[in-house]
This record gives structure tokens, sequence and C-alpha cells, in this order.
């Protein structure tokens, strides 16, 4: 583990201290660390939601049916055989 050291208004470690104080978090890092791992979160969302609204616009649609699955399994099959 790496250490950082950050400046902070008295404001902001105010504010840290009383998370602390709700019984939230123990030490101020841990509530630091939490906010990152949810700004990670968050910015994996985005990302998953560009790719998804980009694939939605890359082509003409096509109807996804029980046939279409098993036909993609098979070439999926397929490829993994040829591949070993």
């Amino acid at each position: 583990m790496t250490t950082l050291n950050i400046s902070l208004p008295d404001s902001m470690r105010a504010f840290i201290d009383e998370q602390i104080a709700q019984g939230g978090y123990s030490t101020a890092s841990e509530y630091i660390r939490d906010l990152i791992r949810q700004a990670q979160k968050q910015a994996a969302q985005e990302k998953l939601d560009n790719m998804l609204l980009e694939g939605l616009a890359s082509g003409e649609p096509i109807e996804v049916t029980d046939q279409w699955w098993q036909k993609k399994q098979e070439r999926l099959n397929q490829l993994r055989r040829q591949q070993s």
C-alpha cells in the first residue's frame, strides 16, 4: 500500500471527521478509500452505459430469438474447438 498526503480546507476535514463520528468509517483513510471505490464503480458503469449505447447505434437492429442464440452458441463452440 502506498501513502498519499493531501491538503484539505478545515471545512472538508471537519466533514470527514463527522462521517467518522457517525460510525460509518473508522479512519479518514477508510472514508477516502470508500469514496474512490464509489467513483471507480461509477466510472465503470458509465463506460458500460456508453458501450451499450454505442452498440445500439452501431448498425441495423436484429431480432434476437431462441434460434439466433442457438446459432450464436454453435458458432462460439466451433471457434473454441478450432482454437484448441
